[in-house]
């Protein structure tokens, strides 16, 4: 089964982090995911604070992704599966965060999938690379989002 896993620090805090990765809304400022589709999304809270069940839609491309969030502790593990995906299959991933001793938040994101055989080819090396991007860019704008703050 193929998986990717990435690390990355920012300086900001893990409730900087985690208040981004819960509000859906978030995703396209600070990855390079284009947009939420609101329509394909299920379950998703006004307040920006989606819930275990929630269903968000990510469109990149032409493609429309749906991530079911399946576990969720405050300030600690955002983790998820797919409810529809038209590459992968099985996917499962897990946000964690940990505190570092000097500040700031270590984000490890990673994940496990199946996928056909064509797409075997070339998908294992082109999402490990995305979900860094993913995992820069959340931690990223967390940092600025923390510095404006400060």
């Amino acid at each position: 089964m193929p998986t990717y896993d990435v690390t990355v620090s920012t300086t900001a805090p893990p409730a900087v982090v985690w208040k981004l990765l819960l509000d859906a809304e978030t995703w396209p400022t600070w990855s390079p995911v284009d947009s939420l589709d609101r329509e394909r999304s299920v379950g998703l809270d006004p307040d920006g604070r989606d819930g275990v069940g929630a269903i968000r839609a990510f469109r990149t491309g032409r493609t429309v992704t749906g991530e079911r969030l399946t576990e969720l502790y405050e300030e600690r593990l955002l983790a998820y599966e797919d409810a529809f995906n038209p590459v992968l299959r099985h996917y499962r991933a897990r946000i964690e965060l940990d505190e570092e001793p000097a500040g700031g938040t270590r984000i490890r994101w990673r994940g496990e999938y199946e996928t056909s055989w064509p797409a075997s080819w070339y998908l294992p090396r082109y999402l490990s690379k995305f979900m860094a991007r993913m995992a820069r860019g959340l931690g990223a704008h967390a940092a600025a989002i923390h510095d404006e703050a400060a």
